[in-house]
C-alpha cells in the first residue's frame, strides 16, 4: 500500500508539471464566474534609423522646378536679319521663276519680303566697323565677280518675273548694301532693282553709311532702315530726290514675248556691236575703254558690260 501511494504521488506531480506547461499559449482559460484579468499591454519603443538632411531635395521642393531656356530664333546684333556666309565664289541657287512680285512705282521700288528680306554679313558687326566697312575700299575686297553674278542676275530676274527683259534695264542690288554689312552672295539678300545705278537707294545708302561711320546711328539700325523702309527714312530725311515715274515694270506675261534686239554701242570709237557682247578687247588703251564706258552710264556702281571688275568707276585698267 505505501509503494502504491508513492507510485501515485509521482502521477500526480508529472501531471501538474505538464498542466503548467499549458499556461504558456496565448489564451489561459479562466474559471466559470470567475472575473478575467485586464490585458497587459507592452509598450515596444523602436529608435527610427538616423538619416542626413537631403538639402537638394528641401532645395527642389521649396523653389520649384527650373524654367527651360529657349533657343531664341537667329538674329544679328538687332537688326532682325540673318546672318549668311553663302560664298561669292560660286553661283547661288535663286527662287524659282515668277515666285518673286516687287512693289513699288519708277525707282522707288521694294523686293518681294518673302524672296529678299535681306541678309548680313556676319563678319560686320559694330565691333569690326572700323575694320570692316568704314576703311576705305573694303567692300571691293569681298565684292563677287561678274563671272558669279552675271548668271545669278539672270535667274533672278526669272524669279521677278522679268525672263526677256534687258538686264541692262536692272541693278542686281544688295538689299542691304555691302557698305552696311550686308551679305555678300546670299540670294536673300540680292534682287534685280528696276532702274539705272546711281539712283535713289544708292544715296540712302550712302547716308547711312556715314551716319555709321561717324557714330551717329548703330550698325543694326542702318540694316534694318535699308531692309524694311529705305523709302520712308529716305522721304523724312529728305535723303534720295527722284520721283516716281510709273509703276513697277511689270512681269513677262507667260509665254514671254521674242526679247528686243540688244542695244547696239554708237559711240564711233566703241565697238560696232550689243553692248553686252562688248569686253576689254575691243579697245586699243583704257583712255578709248573709259570713254565708251563713261558713255554709257558706266559708274563704280554701274559695271556696264562687265568693263569695271572691281568696282572702282575705272575701265578696263590693264590696258595702257
Amino acid at each position: 500500500m505505501p509503494h502504491i501511494h508513492r507510485r501515485t504521488l509521482i502521477a500526480l506531480s508529472v501531471a501538474a508539471a505538464l498542466a503548467g506547461c499549458g499556461t504558456t499559449t496565448e489564451s489561459a482559460s479562466t474559471p466559470q464566474g470567475a472575473e478575467a484579468p485586464a490585458p497587459v499591454t507592452i509598450a515596444t519603443h523602436r529608435t527610427p534609423a538616423h538619416h542626413p538632411p537631403n538639402h537638394a531635395s528641401q532645395a527642389n521642393h521649396t523653389s520649384g522646378p527650373k524654367p527651360t531656356t529657349r533657343p531664341q530664333p537667329g538674329s544679328h546684333s538687332g537688326s532682325g536679319l540673318v546672318p549668311s556666309t553663302a560664298s561669292g565664289h560660286h553661283v547661288q541657287p535663286q527662287p524659282a521663276p515668277g515666285s518673286c512680285h516687287a512693289s513699288g512705282h519708277g525707282e522707288l521700288v521694294m523686293p518681294d519680303r518673302r524672296c529678299t528680306p535681306g541678309a548680313v554679313n556676319p563678319a560686320v558687326t559694330q565691333a569690326t566697323i572700323n575694320r570692316t566697312i568704314c576703311v576705305p575700299g573694303y567692300t571691293d575686297t569681298i565684292r563677287p565677280s561678274e563671272s558669279i553674278t552675271e548668271p545669278e542676275k539672270l535667274a533672278s530676274m526669272a524669279a521677278y518675273g522679268y525672263s526677256g527683259r534687258s538686264p541692262s534695264d536692272f541693278e542686281y542690288d544688295h538689299l542691304v548694301s555691302l557698305e552696311l554689312g550686308g551679305a555678300v552672295n546670299d540670294p536673300r539678300n540680292l534682287w534685280p532693282e528696276a532702274g539705272a545705278s546711281p539712283n535713289p537707294k544708292d544715296s540712302v545708302e550712302d547716308a547711312l553709311h556715314r551716319m555709321v561711320c561717324d557714330g551717329q546711328m548703330p550698325l543694326a539700325q542702318a540694316q534694318h532702315i535699308i531692309a524694311t523702309d529705305w523709302l520712308g527714312w529716305a522721304s523724312s530725311h529728305g535723303v534720295g530726290s527722284a520721283s516716281p515715274s510709273g509703276p513697277a515694270p511689270a512681269p513677262t506675261p507667260a509665254p514671254a514675248p521674242a526679247p528686243a534686239p540688244p542695244a547696239r554701242s554708237s559711240t564711233p570709237s566703241g565697238p560696232n556691236k550689243p553692248v553686252s557682247e562688248v569686253n576689254c578687247s575691243d579697245f586699243s588703251t583704257h583712255a578709248a575703254a573709259q570713254q565708251w564706258f563713261i558713255a554709257h552710264g558706266g559708274s563704280a556702281s554701274n559695271d556696264v558690260a562687265g568693263l569695271d571688275g572691281d568696282h572702282d568707276g575705272q575701265a578696263c585698267e590693264s590696258l595702257p
